[in-house]
């Protein structure tokens, strides 16, 4: 299967990447065998060809560097037909480079520095036929370098450093089938040979050598029908040997020595067998003598090229004159109205390359009545007389192109009225007349491009009724009025490129609007400023299929009118590109049904991205160039209904996201081409990668896509493996649980710190629990919780009262100060302290709110009474504390909601009442069930309760 080749060698080039696009060559869009690699600066074969399929036909690797062709080189490609490997660097060609290359018909490797071939260089080319090694280094063959090609027929050498001709002989004298050789211009001194030329040879071209003295044997050349031995040192005498007697054309241009008229004398060839051109045949008394010996032979083509001939007498060709006559590059002035030629004979006519200045007055001279083609070409006539082609009634075919004609006078064309094309492009005219083209009634072709005419004249082209391409183009033309294109009544193609046309309307074309199939436009100065204004100028133009209208001067279009291609039913090609169009209308395509081209091309001056729809009737839209308008999303509202959409060119736009579906949309889409956009390598663009793996679309250079900012990154090969959502949620659901714990666990510890190590402390007493009696599960009576300022109460109050009284009235009582173990963290020493005492005994003072040590105290001690059930907490205030100053502990003010206190009285008598409520609190039952213990304030009043 095709795409599984091209997958396969994708992986071997690069791994994991099997998208249908080549690193370093694209496919043509017409011919799907056919694969360009050209100024890719490889340096080597499998650069180019390692992801190539196998069913690859015609291969252009030229333009590049490549200096070596290793074994193999091109061995997984068996259809090859064509190869080009022209303008690069070869220098060495491995035995076995073109192995398997069976089908291949065509090799180039011009343009080389290849200095030898080995015997087995091109072996496997059984079936090559064109050979091209021009313009290299070599120097010599091996005689075995051809033999494996059977069926070789041409050869091309020229233009390397090749001495030997007998060595040339010996490689290609067994090739049964040769018959063209190409050796010009390399350093060939003589023919010396020691075998004979393939029998099949016909045609030998020994141009640009150093040839002087042949040396060979005279049936060496015996079966070549056409020889070119111009640009050496031949001599007639040296020629005059050879048996030249199948030959149909000889080219001897610039021996310098050559006497053509020895030549001719010896009878060696015929003399309508030879091109007479660089012959230095310039005077009068050689081209008699010529003439004299070509009377009596029916001369076809009589060829004087490059000869240095100034004039041309009367009559001088009178008995020669040959069917088609060729004088080109040579120094003739004038033509004379061809006064030199009888009449009869001549055909056509090229006085090309020569100083024609002027065309004069033939209006009296003799026709010629066989005449159909005049070329005057590239010369410096500046002006053509009235009636200046009087001696030519039947011409068919006239080229002025190329000349200085300023002057085209009323009438210099009269009387051709057979005339169907005529060439005045890149002269000098300002004004076309009415008359200028009256006579020319059979006129199918007309050129005037690259001149200077500025009006169209009403009528000019009435009489051009068979008129079908018309090239205006290039010239200074500012507008076209009703009856400026009057007449036209066959006009197919119309080209006003290059103008300065500045306003169209519906009545400029309204001549042609039944016939008009073509219309150039492009780069005049046409302008509009605003898409809303209704105006349609090709609203008639039914039949119009291409309309060019890109870069329009200075500034381009910047907006298209409303309606402005209403009409064009059969449009098939719009050019709008190079127009910087700042809007489009959603409908300015609509009606355009058949279209099948469509560029917008470098119109990037405002446009970001396209209104919604504006391609939605285009369902016959084969290719659509965006290249450079600042696209910078694509969508599916956009690029809606083109399913028949093959080629897609979005080079240098702003896009960083690929909307994949709208890829898939375009059922039919073959080409793709997104270089230079700043594609980014996010999960933004997984679906793009995917679909570049995966897609039998041709994407050009896909292996080139790379990262913005990110050296080295490149599209296909961006790691997006995190991008998937089954990963996404395999990670989501195995990453949360912990990340909520790491968020959780921190909070829960900060808020329950406490409480979760004294609940450690109460399983721990719980294990021991079982194993101490009732007494032993505490060690202290109480633990006394106070501030470091009330000091001097505990000590001179609370301890001589509760700890050192009568033992039968004495508890055993925990102070920090005292009890606490030396060495031991002071949260450890307060929980311990807590749990080891049967009730907490909170001093409470201000200072005692305000420290975050007793705060500890209380709350651990609240905790204990939470989880024991029982009344564990005994309160003390030393000071009267406000409700507002209380409300502002909200710790505090938690354990005061459900208990009371005892206030310290500064009354001596009170006193003994105050510590008899505190024991009675000391002493109450431990027991969940038994009776809670409740504080009182001395006056007997209602508990103060902190709410």
């Amino acid at each position: 299967m095709r795409w599984g080749i091209v997958l396969h060698f994708g992986i071997l080039f690069v791994p994991w990447v099997t998208s249908f696009g080549f690193r370093n060559c694209i496919q043509s869009y017409d011919i799907k065998d056919s694969y360009n690699c050209i100024y890719r600066q490889l340096l080597d074969v499998h650069s180019a060809v390692s992801d190539l399929p196998n069913v690859t036909k015609f291969l252009n690797i030229s333009h590049n560097n490549i200096m070596t062709l290793h074994p193999g080189s091109f061995g997984h490609m068996p259809l090859l037909q064509l190869l080009n490997l022209g303008q690069n660097s070869v220098r060495n060609i491995s035995a076995g480079a073109f192995e398997n290359l069976t089908n291949l018909r065509s090799l180039t490797l011009s343009c080389n520095r290849i200095s030898s071939l080995s015997p087995e260089v091109f072996h496997g080319l059984g079936n090559l036929t064109h050979l091209f090694l021009d313009h290299n280094l070599l120097a010599s063959i091996h005689a075995w370098a051809f033999s494996p090609l059977n069926n070789l027929i041409f050869i091309n050498v020229s233009s390397n450093q090749l001495k030997n001709f007998s060595e040339v002989v010996g490689s290609i004298h067994q090739l049964r089938t040769l018959n063209v050789l190409l050796m010009c211009g390399n350093k060939l001194t003589s023919l010396n040979h020691s075998q004979e030329l393939p029998p099949s040879l016909t045609e030998l071209h020994l141009c640009k050598n150093q040839l002087r003295d042949l040396n060979c044997h005279h049936d060496l050349l015996a079966k070549i029908s056409y020889l070119d031995l111009s640009y050496n040192n031949l001599t007639a005498s040296t020629l005059g040997k050879m048996n030249l007697s199948k030959v149909t054309y000889l080219r001897l241009e610039s021996n310098n020595e050559f006497n053509i008229f020895k030549f001719l004398h010896k009878r060696t060839v015929t003399p309508d067998k030879i091109d007479y051109s660089g012959l230095k045949l310039n005077n009068a008394t050689n081209l008699t003598e010529l003439c004299d010996y070509l009377k009596p032979v029916n001369m076809s083509k009589l060829t004087l090229r490059a000869n240095g001939i100034r004039s041309l007498p009367d009559h001088i060709f009178e008995n020669c004159t040959p069917k088609h006559m060729d004088l080109s590059r040579n120094r003739l002035k004038k033509m004379c109205c061809l006064k030199f030629l009888k009449p009869s004979d001549l055909e056509s006519l090229t006085v090309e390359h020569n100083l024609l200045k002027e065309l004069s007055n033939c209006n009296d001279s003799t026709p010629f009545s066989n005449l159909q083609n005049i070329s005057f070409q590239y010369n410096r006539i500046w002006q053509v007389k009235r009636y200046a082609f009087g001696y030519a009634p039947n011409l068919r075919e006239l080229k002025l192109n190329i000349n200085n004609i300023g002057i085209l006078e009323k009438y210099a064309l009269s009387g051709l009225r057979k005339l169907s094309m005529l060439r005045l492009d890149n002269n000098l005219i300002t004004d076309l007349y009415e008359n200028s083209f009256h006579d020319l009634t059979e006129l199918h072709t007309l050129n005037l491009r690259n001149n200077r005419v500025s009006v169209i004249f009403n009528n000019t082209f009435c009489h051009l009724a068979k008129l079908r391409f018309l090239d205006l183009g290039g010239n200074k033309i500012t507008h076209l009025s009703y009856d400026s294109l009057y007449g036209l009544q066959t006009l197919s193609n119309l080209y006003l490129d290059g103008n300065k046309i500045q306003k169209i309307s519906r009545d400029t074309f309204s001549n042609v609007m039944s016939t008009l199939q073509v219309l150039d436009l492009k780069s005049n100065q046409l302008r509009y400023d605003s898409s809303r204004k209704h105006f349609s100028p090709f609203c008639n133009l039914s039949k119009l299929y291409d309309l060019k209208l890109q870069a329009q001067q200075p500034f381009g279009l910047t907006a298209v009118p409303h309606g402005f291609l209403a009409g064009l039913t059969s449009l098939r090609l719009l050019y709008l590109s190079q127009n910087r169009l700042t809007s489009l209308r959603p409908d300015v395509f609509n009606g355009l049904d058949q279209l099948q081209y469509l560029t917008l091309a470098d119109d990037c001056n405002g446009i970001q991205n396209l209104p919604q729809g504006i391609f939605k009737n285009l369902k016959n839209l084969r290719i659509l160039d965006l290249e450079n308008i600042c696209l910078q999303t694509l969508t599916l509202s956009i690029f809606e209904n083109l399913s028949k959409l093959r080629r897609l060119q979005l080079m240098k736009n702003a896009l960083k996201h690929i909307d994949v579906d709208v890829l898939k949309n375009m059922t039919s889409l073959v080409y793709l081409d997104l270089r230079k956009c700043p594609l980014t390598c996010t999960c933004n663009n997984y679906d793009l990668q995917r679909w570049l793996n995966q897609s039998q679309v041709q994407v050009v250079y896909p292996y080139n896509l790379s990262c913005p900012g990110m050296p080295f990154s490149y599209i296909h090969d961006f790691n997006m493996h995190v991008c998937d959502m089954k990963i996404k949620m395999f990670f989501f659901c195995f990453t949360f649980p912990f990340l909520l714990l790491f968020i959780v666990i921190p909070v829960v510890y900060s808020r329950t710190y406490w409480r979760l190590r004294y609940n450690y402390f109460l399983f721990v007493a719980w294990l021991h629990q079982h194993w101490k009696s009732e007494k032993e599960l505490y060690k202290y009576d109480a633990f006394v919780s106070y501030n470091s300022h009330n000091e001097d109460w505990v000590f001179g109050e609370l301890l001589p009262n509760l700890e050192t009284c009568h033992p039968s009235l004495a508890f055993r009582l925990c102070l920090h100060h005292r009890d606490f173990q030396l060495g031991r963290d002071i949260i450890d020493n307060i929980v311990d302290s807590v749990h080891n005492s049967r009730k907490t005994l909170c001093v409470i003072s201000r200072d005692y709110l305000r420290s975050e040590w007793c705060s500890l105290e209380m709350q651990l001690a609240s905790y204990k009474l939470l989880d024991e059930m029982r009344d564990v907490l005994v309160l003390i205030f030393l000071e009267h504390i406000t409700d507002r100053e209380l409300s502002t502990y909200h710790k505090m003010r938690r354990v005061m909601l459900k208990k009371t206190y005892i206030s310290w009285p500064s009354e001596p008598d009170a006193q003994k009442l105050f510590w008899a409520k505190v024991r009675i609190a000391l002493k109450g039952s431990s027991s969940p069930d038994g009776e809670e213990n409740q504080g009182f304030s001395l006056d007997e009043r209602e508990p103060l309760v902190i709410s």
